[in-house]
């Protein structure tokens, strides 16, 4: 009689599967998918994912036997391995390391996770068995336990089942980073009844009310608030106005003479037509749609170029219905979970109840519900709309995969492993469903244009806006010479001011882009010229206004704001350079009357972090709003009117073969936000530079020269799209080994690829967090082997660990790192 064994994948990063033995009785019940927790080590205990059945013993070491089988069914799909085969070999990191980054924390149990209460939700006792009840009153006494905590309490060895039960009865939580449980704040806004729009009703209205003077005042006053702005009319504005009590207000609403609504994070829709059905598009979508459809029929990738505000969504729509209609899912990629908030309210007009959302933000247990909804193919999960890590779902049967904004840089993932990009995870996910990709952008990245004009991709392209909206007016603004004739008011040129005015005098909003956080970048001493520095990091520290704190970008340490020189104690310290912190505080100096709000990375910390900004920018209660390039992802804001961009050139004189590119997609993206509607957007560029031919380019919105240009560098100095790049990086708290290591390990590239091998070299920033970073670049020809040459340097990479000095040092392999 046979043995029978499973191969496991555990969540650690090992090179091989491991190989567990199991009776006959758990082979015929165990699919490959399935969770098993395992023994491994010696007292670890791992949750792995069943991989293969078979009946071959292991031949090096003996086969343990699993604990527990934790389905029913399978959680992971054939299609699942498939791509994740195909990430561990195309990315250089082990399969372990790709089922961590795709499996939400909940389902890896292991012998070190954390277990809480799950204060949310009461729990009906009598519901609990008697080991689940012991758990539970513990928790009411501790705060959190250990896996191991808990089998000495249930004086069981293996309790992963146990917890697991606990989990699905939503008795406990498994600890994660905690987000603030932020509860929408609702704002009450009122509106007349539909019956007294018209002349006449109005006015019998005033004369029913003429016993009820307060109410009619009331009345009066919504309806001169009404004409002057079109905006909707807070209840708490209403009662100022009119010098009325809420009181007043309900009893008109009980009388229904007024309509009261609340507004959370839906956009106030002006017109009805837009709930239900999709839009009909106009000539230039339409013909775009076709091509399109046509180009699906030879290509299986095809970029759609268009302008920004063309109106790619509705075209993404009519797409995801077509594939709606044969039953199939649609995984609809964005690059950034501020998006998604815009995105799901727009998606939900046209699809209800179809549409889930996955990205980071949300709790562990929030993502195993998405999670089995989509493997279950639930009819919840028919459009799945996320950020980058929902490219690993298990999907049931993929119809149409769409990467909007496929520019940007936010799809790679650059730590931990599995350091992949979505976008070009997503092409081969496709391809593992035989179904087609689109990628969408108004700034393509030059490697999917130039796929394009190579034929790889079918190209369609979108040149108007949407309603022949124009393009926004682009001027550069020579800030140089602004301050040779004494013109500039702080960081702002009396161009950009006198823009401002106006726009905010005609009732529009603006937005101001600086791509730096915090007050000021550098604190230096105008006596001794020390500027206070990161301790574990090679970088100056940010001074932050709002706490009063000196922050580090790259590891998060922070100390008090200091009152005098650390050198020589002398008190004139001056902040060098700004950031939004700075700006925002300008900006209300400037423009004391009107409402300023910020938006970046410390302003969008908790869960609903971004949907508070944009609402509030939607529903117009902020004039103006400065941020950074959180603001250029294809939000869409109706009444913009003037985009700012404070200064242009930190971003083109950046060390990266990329900057230019970068910068021209940023700036176009930012531009975009200007002028959505009918009355045609401004867009004041401020740079020391003006002559710049990036800036020109933008400034005539010239994608093709950018790419033309671009490309020749590209070429000359041999850089992607026309070679592949893989960085190599090696970390470690000793200077010296970090040198000697990466001497020896170039040395050993170049023996294999001669003069396309870079480095060892340090970075800008070559300390963070304690560790010496050093930067190897190999560069890969297109007509060599991408196979050959990552087995090369694996190779490499192997004989170095094995080299006793070098093994503390920490080797990373990042696969197209740009």
């Amino acid at each position: 009689m046979k043995d029978f064994f499973i191969d496991v994948i555990l969540p650690i990063p090992l090179e091989k599967s491991f190989t567990y033995r199991i009776t006959i009785a758990e082979s015929e019940f165990i699919k490959p998918g399935m969770r098993v927790s395992v023994p491994f080590g010696k007292s670890k205990i791992y949750t792995g994912i069943v991989q293969a059945i078979h009946t071959n013993e292991p031949l090096i070491y003996e086969a343990k036997d699993i604990h527990q089988i934790l389905d029913e069914t399978p959680i992971v799909t054939q299609a699942q391995f498939r791509l994740w085969e195909w990430m561990s070999n195309y990315y250089m990191c082990t399969v372990g390391d790709v089922m961590r980054a795709a499996l939400p924390g909940a389902f890896i149990l292991d012998s070190e996770t954390i277990i809480s209460k799950n204060m949310t939700l009461e729990i009906n006792e009598a519901d609990l068995k008697d080991d689940e009840f012991l758990i539970y009153e513990a928790l009411q006494h501790q705060t959190s336990l250990k896996i191991q905590d808990i089998s000495n309490i249930v004086d069981k060895k293996n309790v992963l089942p146990l917890v697991k039960r606990l989990l699905e009865k939503e008795a406990i939580s498994v600890h994660e980073e905690i987000f603030d449980k932020y509860k929408p704040k609702l704002v009450r806004y009122v509106k007349l009844q539909n019956t007294f729009h018209s002349q006449a009703a109005l006015q019998e209205l005033l004369e029913d009310l003429s016993r009820a003077p307060k109410q009619r005042d009331v009345v009066m006053t919504l309806f001169s608030l009404t004409a002057k702005s079109k905006k909707p009319i807070p209840v708490s504005d209403l009662t100022t106005a009119s010098n009325s009590s809420s009181a007043i207000v309900k009893s008109l609403i009980d009388k229904e003479i007024l309509e009261e609504y609340f507004v959370q994070t839906d956009r106030v829709q002006y017109d009805d037509q837009e709930t239900e059905g999709s839009k009909h598009l106009n000539e230039a979508q339409d013909v775009a749609m076709k091509d399109i459809l046509e180009s699906f029929q030879s290509q299986n990738i095809v970029l759609l170029h268009g302008v920004t505000s063309s109106g790619k969504t509705e075209i993404y729509v009519k797409l995801i219905e077509n594939a709606l209609q044969q039953g199939k899912q649609v995984l609809y990629l964005l690059p950034e979970i501020a998006l998604t908030t815009q995105l799901v309210s727009r998606l939900q007009n046209y699809f209800g109840e179809q549409v889930a959302v996955y990205h980071s933000k949300y709790s562990s247990n929030e993502r195993v519900e998405v999670w089995n909804q989509v493997l279950s193919n639930s009819p919840k999960a028919q459009v799945i709309l996320g950020a980058r890590s929902s490219v690993l779902l298990p999907f049931h049967d993929l119809g149409l995969i769409i990467v909007d904004e496929e520019h940007e840089q936010s799809y790679k993932q650059f730590d931990p492993a599995p350091r992949y990009h979505a976008r070009d995870t997503a092409i081969v996910l496709a391809s593992v469903f035989k179904t087609k990709t689109l990628l969408g952008s108004a700034t393509p990245s030059l490697e999917s244009y130039f796929n394009a004009q190579q034929q790889k991709y079918g190209l369609v392209e979108l040149t108007t806006r949407f309603n022949d909206v124009l393009m926004p007016d682009i001027e550069l603004v020579d800030i140089k010479d602004k301050q040779k004739r004494k013109r500039m008011k702080g960081h702002f040129s009396d161009r950009l001011i006198e823009e401002m005015t106006e726009t905010l005098e005609d009732g529009h909003q603006i937005i101001l882009f600086q791509n730096r956080r915090g007050y000021s970048p550098i604190i230096e001493c105008e006596t001794c010229g020390h500027s206070p520095q990161c301790p574990s990091c090679d970088v100056s520290l940010t001074y932050h206004q709002y706490r009063d704190q000196l922050r580090c970008h790259y590891c998060g340490y922070h100390s008090v704001m200091i009152k005098n020189c650390e050198a020589c104690g002398s008190v004139e310290l001056d902040n060098k350079g700004f950031g939004t912190e700075q700006v925002e505080k300008e900006v209300s100096i400037l423009f004391p009357d009107y409402k300023v709000a910020r938006m970046d990375l410390d302003t969008t910390r908790g869960k609903y972090g971004y949907e508070k900004i944009i609402t509030t920018f939607e529903n117009q209660e902020v004039d103006i709003l400065v941020g950074t390039q959180m603001l250029t992802k294809g939000l869409d804001f109706r009444n913009v009117k003037l985009v700012g961009v404070m200064n242009a050139d930190n971003m083109l004189n950046f060390p990266d073969f990329r900057a230019h590119e970068r910068s021209f997609q940023l700036l176009l993206q930012v531009s975009g936000r200007a002028g959505r509607t009918d009355k045609r957007g401004k867009v004041l560029i401020q740079t020391y530079n003006p002559h710049h031919n990036i800036l020109q380019q933008v400034s005539t919105n010239n994608y093709v020269q950018m790419f033309k240009e671009q490309m020749d560098d590209r070429y000359n100095f041999k850089y992607p799209p026309v070679y592949r790049l893989i960085k190599i990086t090696l970390k470690h708290r000793d200077y010296n080994k970090v040198n000697v290591g990466a001497d020896w390990y170039a040395k050993s590239l170049r023996q294999v690829f001669k003069q396309y091998v870079l480095g060892p070299e340090f970075p800008p920033v070559s300390r963070i967090r304690n560790q010496y970073h050093k930067n190897i670049l190999v560069k890969i020809p297109n007509k060599q082997s991408l196979a050959k040459t990552k087995a090369a340097i694996l190779k490499i990479n192997t004989s170095f660990s094995s080299v006793k000095d070098f093994r503390p040092i920490r080797v990373i392999l990042n696969v197209d790192n740009y």
